[in-house]
């Protein structure tokens, strides 16, 4: 089977390679466009990241195409009702990084929990006192978790392991796992009210735009602390400005900011240069970071070299299931 991967880094040749040796592979690392599509005019399987376009014009150049893989989550950069038309399956990595973006929702927590971050710098300064460094256990503490999806409901896994309290809000509730897991489903209100820590494992949408904003951020409890590793525009950054000025909130965790709208896929810092340089300018100049109790990492909460492997791992098997008739992941 003649296969074609475009938006392919070194590290993943090996991979694929070794997952799919009885197929011949071609890899190029431009995404797939009008200019080079040609080369692959016989190929029957193709593998895509978002910055390659499938439309007709396209899927014309290719009249043997069976099988278009995205090694993404999203798939709006592929013409689904064509290819569909043509009897062509789409297939997608549905979740790659589950347990990756919970570990490091922990990460931001235990740092602003236990003032890591500040005794970081105050060591590279010479300076070992303890003073104004007393931390606090999450043993105990009430966790809300908004959005138990793949990732939200890691979170509440890991919590459990620290003997945390959790309330949680979505949605689509998950009613078995709330009593395995020993959680409650709550309403917004009573989730801010009670939380010590909010963390939030949200897509980005009309529904959920500045969902912690001047409508909601009054009812958080005062103190707590609230952890974003899900999209920047969910929170309405001057509230939290404010929350944090008013100490109403203590501490702040980001893995993300208000501004990164243009960032749909995650693995898009890794070959987008401009999606990186605007995240560093909007980091930069951003007055929210300035402050001693708010932590920003620059997002790479998905970023894990096993996390990267799944994505890969999850590509190739969506073409082997489909080589024995049994494809998997499909989305049209």
């Amino acid at each position: 089977m003649k296969i074609g991967f475009f938006e392919i880094i070194g590290w993943e040749k090996k991979y694929l390679k070794k997952a799919l040796n009885n197929n011949f592979l071609e890899f190029y690392k431009e995404p797939l466009n009008l200019e080079n599509v040609n080369k692959i005019n016989d190929f029957e399987i193709i593998s895509v990241f978002i910055y390659s376009k499938i439309n007709k014009q396209i899927l014309d150049k290719i009249p043997k195409l069976k099988l278009i893989t995205t090694r993404s989550t999203g798939f709006d950069h592929i013409d689904l009702a064509e290819c569909k038309r043509r009897k062509i399956i789409v297939c997608n990595v549905p979740f790659y990084g589950e347990n990756t973006v919970a570990e490091h929702c922990f990460a931001l927590m235990l740092n602003l929990s236990r003032n890591i971050h500040k005794s970081y710098l105050r060591s590279k300064r010479n300076d070992f006192s303890i003073a104004g460094l007393k931390g606090f256990d999450l043993k105990g503490k009430t966790l809300g978790v908004i959005g138990t999806g793949h990732i939200g409901l890691h979170v509440i896994r890991i919590a459990k392991a620290f003997g945390m309290n959790i309330l949680a809000n979505s949605i689509h509730q998950n009613k078995f796992l709330e009593d395995v897991l020993n959680f409650k489903y709550v309403k917004l209100k009573e989730l801010l009210k009670k939380s010590d820590i909010i963390t939030l494992h949200i897509p980005s949408n009309k529904s959920t735009y500045h969902l912690i904003g001047k409508e909601t951020i009054n009812f958080i409890k005062k103190g707590a602390i609230l952890i974003n590793t899900s999209r920047g525009d969910v929170v309405d950054t001057e509230c939290l400005i404010e929350a944090l000025d008013k100490k109403i909130l203590s501490g702040v965790g980001l893995d993300v900011l208000e501004g990164e709208d243009l960032i749909k896929e995650e693995k898009q810092l890794l070959y987008d240069p401009k999606k990186r340089d605007r995240l560093a300018t909007l980091a930069k100049d951003h007055i929210l970071l300035a402050k001693d109790n708010v932590i920003f990492t620059p997002h790479i909460a998905f970023y894990s070299q096993e996390a990267l492997e799944r994505i890969i791992h999850t590509t190739a098997q969506n073409i082997n299931n489909y080589l024995i008739k049994k494809p998997q992941n499909i989305v049209n």
